[in-house]
């Protein structure tokens, strides 16, 4: 049965904090292995991304045993609640077996209609962000302060993150140049910390393709708590992944979809 006396909320620090335990112990350590899950191609995992997501299954299973889990490791399990908590230890696994701090753990909860809940935690900056009904907010090595998306409404003043060109077909990488083409700057290769990014108010766009559930879900929260906007490349639902625009506000994001629409 479920802890009530334990929130939602509590529950999701203590998911990221016990990711954080697992995770820290292996970056950056030179005997670090990372195996590669694809027969194409390289999607690495490694001992922190399964320990991570075991960590935060035996806390789901200990305070919240009636929902449902989706994570990217260990995949799916069912629930009888109509709630999912879905999980990925470490999104930027490439970059944290490369070192950089760019890596984080995605935690979200939600429904059917999406996530309404989720924690973009950065175990090595000491980083999270956090989004939920009334809840946006961050804390860091700076202290806690509250989350809010730029105003920034125009391209031309905008800073873009995205992992194109390694991710996304060429249509889609054409989508995303006739926005990058209009902006002020755009960035690569930065995972969940773009999203975080757009969240704190210190970028405007994420533009991405080929994502899941377990990518995208975590920020969608986040940054909509923040003030922003998430969708797929249409302007629908992003919470299953595929194409995703994340933007500070409904103006800037019309700019962007503009050209991201006509991909087909």
């Amino acid at each position: 049965m479920s802890d009530s006396a334990l929130s939602d909320l509590d529950l999701a620090h203590r998911l990221a904090d016990a990711a954080r335990a697992a995770i820290l112990p292996w970056f950056r350590r030179p005997d670090l292995v990372a195996a590669n899950k694809l027969a194409e191609g390289f999607d690495p995992v490694t001992e922190a991304d399964r320990a991570a997501e075991e960590a935060m299954r035996a806390l789901l299973a200990r305070h919240r045993s009636e929902d449902g889990i989706w994570g990217e490791e260990f995949g799916q399990s069912p629930g009888v609640s109509g709630r999912t908590w879905v999980l990925d230890p470490i999104d930027g696994t490439r970059g944290f077996i490369a070192g950089t701090p760019t890596w984080g753990v995605l935690i979200a909860l939600g429904d059917e209609s999406g996530p309404h809940l989720g924690v973009i935690d950065q175990p090595y900056t000491g980083e999270r962000f956090v989004g939920a009904p009334g809840v946006a907010e961050m804390t860091g090595p700076l202290g806690a302060r509250a989350l809010r998306s730029r105003a920034t409404d125009r391209l031309e003043q905008a800073i873009l993150f995205t992992t194109f060109p390694e991710l996304g077909s060429a249509a889609e990488r054409a989508g995303f140049e006739a926005v990058a083409g209009e902006v002020q700057l755009t960035r690569y290769g930065m995972d969940c910390y773009a999203y975080a990014l757009v969240a704190a108010g210190q970028v405007d766009l994420v533009i991405e393709a080929g994502l899941n559930a377990y990518d995208v879900q975590a920020p969608i929260a986040v940054i909509e708590a923040a003030g922003g906007i998430v969708t797929d490349w249409q302007g629908g639902p992003a919470h299953h992944g595929g194409r995703v625009l994340a933007a500070a506000n409904p103006a800037l994001h019309a700019a962007a979809l503009a050209h991201l629409a006509r991909v087909r």
